[in-house]
């Protein structure tokens, strides 16, 4: 591939017959154009809430398995591609939304809106360390680190505005 020429963007069947592609694309939502990482999380997203409605328990071993595999899936997917981090792997976005949605306060439509804009917001703007990380650490395990990062970062921007709300006596 050239120095400056696009990322190569696998088709549909490419993801069909190679299920690295497929999970790493987040089951084809990678696969859009325009905001490949926003359209991953929101995927992420709709897919977790039903489980994690369903058993708490179950939605501690999907986000377990997810993060677990995630290197491999995402290090597997961008060897396919030979691109570091290409923005159509969101595996990594599935297993950061999950990881926020779980620890949320409540489990509520207006949480899960907060949760997924303030996952959006350090997922794209990656404040230090999290766009260091991006930029240094290699491989799946540095394109699922700085998800996983800019996850921490949304549930301590959340829990902050719960605590600042609940001191001055603001009922959710």
């Amino acid at each position: 591939m050239k120095k400056n020429s696009p990322p190569p963007i696998p088709r549909f069947g490419d993801l069909l017959s190679n299920p690295f592609l497929m999970l790493g694309f987040g089951f084809g939502s990678g696969l859009v154009k325009k905001a490949p990482g926003t359209m991953g999380t929101l995927l992420g997203l709709l897919l977790f809430l039903p489980v994690l409605a369903w058993s708490e328990w179950l939605a501690w071993t999907v986000l377990f398995l997810g993060a677990l595999f995630g290197s491999l899936i995402c290090g597997k997917a961008s060897e396919w591609l030979q691109v570091h981090d290409h923005g159509g792997i969101v595996w990594d976005e599935f297993v950061g939304i999950w990881l926020v949605l779980i620890l949320l306060p409540e489990q509520t439509f207006f949480y899960w809106f907060f949760a997924f804009m303030a996952f959006r917001v350090f997922d794209i703007w990656k404040p230090w360390p999290i766009g260091w990380i991006d930029q240094k650490v290699h491989g799946g395990f540095g394109i699922m680190l700085d998800d996983v990062l800019a996850a921490l970062f949304a549930i301590a921007t959340i829990w902050s505005v719960q605590a600042f709300f609940v001191t001055l006596g603001v009922n959710g």
